[in-house]
């Protein structure tokens, strides 16, 4: 049921109606209210009753009508006629194209076996389902791109805490001082959070900005440094160093709470400030004054442990020592610092169910194709896998043959580096089926296209919003489907019956499933009506400092030496490696995001595409005249992956040693005619390597050489 308040038009007479949801113009979910009139969306607005939202939207929510309106979308179920990425489709319908894709299936994993079967997607409030798709099917091989993203720092904050990313957040009104590594949050946007940090910075929080480039969010910080690429760790073992050396510490949180601060404050004891400036760039005195900040302000102080945490090799360290100087402040926990999310559970009361937690669901017991959770590759979490093993285990068959693809709302050719790698990859597999709402690069290489209905048009499974106040936010359909378009949720429950799983998904649509996953919760799907949400208790919910740290590690503390990593056979704090640079033509690729476009999905969309169209190569001002290059010129790009052209855009707004494009162009889709060949794919150029600890990709470890064309 959605809430629907007769509000009439004078001069027509017509009524319209609100209806409270969540957006999926990117990850984030904001909520929103949404306005319509005779089947028609006629305004999108952020949830004016959730605080820090307050009727505000970014750029890309308000782009949700165009992606509705697109002609240019998915409109029908298609297969695929002639060779793979040729564009030869002829429509069907949803009755022959669910069972050709369950032939398909049911031939490969009847040869290979159920684990030849792949489902790739972006998490999101679906996943439950589409992992009870997998476990009813027999294979382990789920994975989502968070991996892909932060898999690291997931890993990361599991070292340190025993909880991961996901479970943990920050509380930005009461900081003094907030510590950005490359988090452009200005221009990510995460709505609630961006409104949070300009309070916060309003209220005379010190902002300190730590990035290669400058950004928007440079531009509003106190403290702006320009970094050696790569480097963000020795910086971060020189502050710890003045912390511990100047007592700066929380002493009392570190006796209590802390598991290794003897071995770290010997580890450091050597990288001092004035070693940090040769390896960064940053003077020293800026390192100790930094420190000495942070010490004076301190708990409430906020090292961000960062959102994308995929840069480099040992990206697992670098999150690892952001997080332990959020230790070292005392900041864990506390207002104005770093807190744990609660649950329900907090307060006596039961979240929302999920399919998987159903007792008759199969629980699969084989190795995965990443081999994540296995003595080669122990501490990612099997939770999401890592997608960047994907294309390597298809072309070495090992540890078995995939020979099955499904991506949901998953691009691999553009979020996977080594794009040339992938496509080989895919020539070994005998099927390729995307549930997508746009023509992706990867569904224009598909079998068959299973069109999903966008977030305006369907009802999804309800978001457990877990937080200081633990909440439930429901997505509700504000227009029926404006092509032959179905939600995922019961596309793959078509699909599991043809497949013989179809026990495992109690419901023939989004208001059977709704209220099955509410019964327990003591709330129905009328109290959403209201407002969008409901809460389970009114005040926030803060553990005691001093007694009541609720720490899911081994030793029950913050582990500096972690238990986690030195079982699995890695050390707490590795000797530290002096980073390698460039030199002549070649540059450290680096990669990042804008408010207008969220990654490598909206390229395509009418209101957005004509703000921003195509990427262009930031390059230092004094490097491209050493190499002729004027700005606007049409660049060659290289690596060992690959090559392309770009328009160069000479700045002195990027450190010498590096080069960045915007992540997300560069599609080579026909039928996304917008985005069509406009820019440069950052994966067609970066090399597959990863942390191999953490699990990240290492976006920004792939040198390239430019030249003027």
């Amino acid at each position: 049921m959605t809430k629907e308040t007769p509000v009439f038009d004078q001069s027509s007479k017509t009524m319209e109606n609100e209806v409270y949801s969540l957006c999926f113009m990117c990850s984030v979910r904001c909520p929103i209210r949404v306005s319509t009139k005779d089947g028609r969306v006629t305004w999108v607005q952020g949830n004016p009753h959730v605080a820090g939202i307050d009727g505000v939207l970014c750029p890309r929510g308000a782009a949700g009508i165009a992606l509705l309106n697109d002609n240019e979308r998915l409109q029908a179920p298609m297969i695929r006629m002639g060779p793979r990425g040729s564009g030869q489709w002829r429509k069907a319908t949803w009755e022959e194209a669910l069972d050709y894709t369950a032939e398909k299936l049911k031939a490969i994993i009847a040869q290979y076996g159920p684990e030849s079967v792949a489902f790739g997607e972006r998490a999101n409030l679906n996943t439950h389902i589409s992992k009870t798709f997998m476990r009813a099917i027999g294979s382990p091989n789920h994975y989502t791109h968070d991996a892909l993203c932060k898999g690291s720092v997931n890993t990361a904050c599991r070292s340190l805490f025993g909880y991961t990313d996901a479970q943990m957040s920050m509380h930005y009104p009461e900081a003094r001082q907030i510590i950005l590594y490359g988090r452009n949050m200005f221009e990510s946007i995460a709505v609630k959070e961006v409104r949070n940090l300009a309070a916060a910075l309003e209220k005379g929080c010190e902002l300190t900005y730590i990035d290669p480039r400058v950004t928007v969010t440079a531009t509003r910080a106190h403290r702006y440094w320009m970094i050696r690429p790569g480097t963000d760790l020795a910086l971060n073992y020189a502050l710890m160093h003045v912390i511990i050396e100047e007592k700066l510490y929380d002493a009392a949180f570190v006796k209590k709470w802390v598991h290794g601060f003897d071995e770290l404050r010997e580890f450091v004891r050597a990288l001092t400030p004035e070693w940090a400036e040769a390896e960064t760039g940053i003077p020293a005195a800026r390192i100790v004054e930094l420190a000495r900040a942070a010490g004076r302000d301190k708990p409430a102080v906020i090292f961000h442990f960062g959102y994308r945490g995929a840069h480099h090799q040992n990206e697992i360290y670098l999150r690892r020592s952001i997080l332990i100087l959020n230790a070292l402040m005392g900041s864990i926990e506390t207002r104005g610092g770093v807190f744990f999310k609660k649950g329900p559970g907090e307060v006596g009361r039961k979240a929302a169910r999920k399919l998987t937690e159903q007792a008759h669901v199969p629980k699969v017991d084989k190795i995965r194709f990443d081999k994540v959770g296995t003595p080669d590759f122990p501490l990612p979490d099997t939770a999401h896998g890592v997608a960047q093993m994907l294309p390597r285990a298809i072309l070495d068959e090992d540890p078995y043959p995939i020979k099955a693809l499904i991506v949901n709302r998953f691009e691999p050719l553009m979020s996977v580096p080594d794009t040339n790698l992938t496509l080989r990859a895919f020539e070994k597999l005998d099927f390729i089926a995307a549930i997508e709402i746009n023509y992706s690069d990867t569904a224009w290489h598909a079998d068959v296209i299973l069109p999903e209905s966008i977030y305006l048009e369907r009802t999804d499974s309800v978001q457990q919003a877990n937080g200081l106040k633990p909440q439930m936010f429901l997505r509700n359909q504000a227009v029926p489907p404006r092509y032959d378009t179905l939600e995922s949720a019961v596309i793959l429950k078509l699909l599991a019956a043809r497949l013989g799983a179809g026990d495992y998904f109690p419901y023939d649509s989004m208001d059977e499933l709704v209220p099955w996953q509410l019964d327990g919760t003591g709330f129905t799907r009328r109290d959403f009506e209201t407002k969008g949400f409901v809460s389970y208790c009114q005040n926030p919910i803060w553990w005691d400092h001093e007694m009541e740290l609720k720490f899911k590690t081994a030793s029950g503390k913050v582990e500096f030496q972690s238990n986690l990593l030195e079982e699995a056979g890695y050390p707490s704090f590795p000797e530290y490696e002096p980073v390698p640079k460039p030199s002549g033509d070649q540059f450290r690729l680096t990669v990042g995001r804008i408010a207008l476009h969220t990654h490598i999905s909206t390229q395509n969309n009418q209101y957005l595409n004509e703000v921003v169209s195509k990427n262009v190569l930031w390059i230092n001002e004094i490097r491209a005249a050493e190499l002729g290059i004027s700005d606007g010129d049409r660049v060659e790009v290289s690596s060992k992956a690959g090559s392309g052209e770009i328009e160069a855009k000479v700045t002195d707004s990027i450190h010498p040693d590096a080069v960045f494009m915007l992540h997300g162009f560069g599609h080579d889709v026909e039928y996304a005619g917008r985005s069509f060949k406009k820019g440069l794919s950052d994966a067609l150029l970066q090399e597959n390597l990863y942390d191999k600890i953490g699990g990240s990709p290492a976006l920004h470890d792939t040198f390239v050489r430019v030249k003027r064309i």
